[in-house]
């Protein structure tokens, strides 16, 4: 498994956690990834600056994907698909990984820890968020 790739599955772990109980442990969590990611400073970094991120935006990523989850709100979709929109989002409005990226590495992280349909879910709505947002980046110029 690529090195990023790794570090945003232990990502997802952690916001899996923030979203069950929003009282976070910093402690544990440094101790988390380090553990997880082998004391890999770099990897390190990069997951901290996400699940960070995640955590700062998280209410404007939540109207987001809300928005654009026909027939969905945020609170009835499985903890961990929600988690890996706000975490594929946030990449992609917030970050220098190509918008692609984000997103099959989101889908990924479906195919391994969601159900079924979990993969075509978050496709499907990172999809319409990324062409909504080149949308509004087309109109702007």
């Amino acid at each position: 498994m690529p090195r990023r790739s790794r570090a945003r599955e232990v990502v997802l772990q952690l916001l899996y956690q923030d979203d069950l109980n929003p009282a976070p442990d910093i402690e544990a969590i440094e101790k988390f990834l380090r553990g997880r990611l082998a004391g890999d400073e770099a990897l390190i970094d990069f997951a901290r600056s996400l699940r960070q991120g995640v955590r700062r935006n998280r209410e404007e990523l939540d109207q987001l994907l809300g928005e654009r989850a026909r027939n969905w709100s945020l609170e009835r979709m499985a903890a961990t698909d929600r988690n890996i929109l706000r975490l594929g989002a946030f990449e992609i409005l917030y970050t220098e990984t190509p918008d692609r990226v984000a997103i099959n590495e989101a889908v990924e992280l479906a195919k391994r820890y969601g159900a079924k349909q979990s993969s075509q879910f978050v496709n499907g709505i990172l999809d319409r968020l990324l062409h909504d947002v080149r949308s509004e980046e087309q109109d702007d110029t």
